[in-house]
């Protein structure tokens, strides 16, 4: 049966916030954000990242709806739109660990 074009519309949008998180500074970004808002500054130590590279990836998530920002005087600050998105991380961290049981169980 074929997919109408609400669902593929659908599993469109799922892609679009994965792509999203698929890199690792976005990923900690997310995971930073889940404290709490933090500032652009805050966010580009921690990646270790420039200010451009750090600019792009926070356009990435926004782009997909996952963050959002405020300007206060010369500072910006960026905080989750859906602070449940890092549940998420529960279920890959469960997927790793049972290929890592799976590969200790072939090797022993």
């Amino acid at each position: 049966m074929k997919a109408s074009k609400e669902q593929t519309t659908k599993y469109e949008v799922r892609a679009k916030i994965l792509k999203a998180l698929a890199h690792p500074s976005r990923l900690m970004m997310v995971e930073e954000l889940a404290e709490g808002e933090k500032c652009v500054c805050e966010l580009r130590e921690m990646v270790d990242a420039d200010m451009s590279t750090v600019s792009k990836h926070l356009s990435v998530l926004k782009n997909a709806g996952l963050v959002e920002h405020e300007k206060r005087g010369l500072q910006v600050y960026y905080r989750l739109k859906v602070p449940c998105i890092t549940s998420f991380f529960g279920c890959i961290e469960a997927v790793i660990e049972e290929e890592a049981r799976e590969c200790d169980a072939a090797l022993s």
